[in-house]
């Protein structure tokens, strides 16, 4: 079994580390997110004074991606010890941005046009199992090795949950760009309420369920079955009450719910037994 972090070590450094590089790699989601922006906002300015179309692609990547990248970031360099490779969890962002958005939009077509009921919950349902899905099959059929710790689900859910988020995010920006006829203001709003409110859901909902599907596939038992289920269940409620009813003041407490919720388990992964 890998060696675990005491609760009292926040940040423990990892092999041939230092404790002050370890603290520097605390803080490395602020430079991600600094640099991010910073780059956004020249782009921004650049298309505004010059009216160039050819940014405007630019601009929706940046702006949908700054984010999540950054969220990602954060969870990773303060989960305890894991076996995941950054190139490997971009991967996942990317897979579970292009595949979780086609399948769930696949899905999603294919039933609400027969079913007019709960579309919220159906909604909720195919997004979360579809995201869910890509580090299942992944895990089962042992892609990334015998994974150590539970903390490897949580950051792998994370980096899924927040590509699905980024593209969604683009998709979104890209519609009120075309419905505004060009009014970038409206596409900024956009960028930066789904950007950060919409990352931080989704990107805690799969982080949570893929932590709760690491648990079951180490140690196994039908208590720990019980708690994946009933996680599953959590994260598409929240899912559902986002998509119900929608509004800023919603978005905002659901967000900061689902945020809570993923530094617990997070806090979680630092205690031996879930090592």
């Amino acid at each position: 079994m890998m060696p675990t972090a005491t609760i009292a070590d926040d940040l423990p450094p990892r092999t041939g580390e230092s404790r002050g590089m370890a603290l520097g790699r605390r803080w490395t989601w602020l430079a991600v997110l600094g640099v991010g922006l910073l780059l956004y906002f020249l782009v921004l300015s650049t298309l505004v004074a010059t009216q160039n179309p050819n940014l405007v692609p630019v601009m929706l990547l940046l702006g949908a991606t700054v984010i999540p990248a950054a969220f990602v970031t954060f969870m990773a360099n303060r989960a305890p010890t894991w076996q995941v490779s950054a190139p490997t969890l971009a991967a996942f962002a990317l897979f579970g941005g292009v595949l979780g958005a086609v399948m769930a939009g696949l899905l999603e077509y294919n039933t609400l046009r027969h079913l007019q009921w709960f579309p919220a919950l159906l909604v909720a349902v195919i997004e979360e199992a579809v995201k869910l899905a890509i580090p299942a099959a992944v895990l089962f059929t042992r892609w990334l090795g015998r994974p150590g710790r539970m903390a490897d689900g949580l950051v792998v859910g994370a980096a899924t949950g927040a590509g699905f988020a980024a593209l969604e995010t683009m998709g979104y920006a890209f519609v009120v760009l075309l419905d505004s006829k060009g009014d970038v203001g409206a596409v900024e709003v956009t960028l930066f309420l789904r950007g950060l409110l919409a990352s931080a859901a989704h990107l805690a909902w799969t982080g949570v369920a893929g932590a709760a599907l690491w648990r079951v596939y180490l140690h196994g038992g039908r208590t720990r079955l019980i708690s994946l289920i009933a996680a599953f269940i959590g994260v598409v409620a929240l899912h559902t009450i986002w998509n119900a009813v929608p509004g800023p003041l919603t978005f905002v407490v659901v967000a900061a719910v689902s945020i809570g919720w993923l530094l617990w388990e997070l806090h979680r992964s630092r205690t031996p037994e879930e090592a």
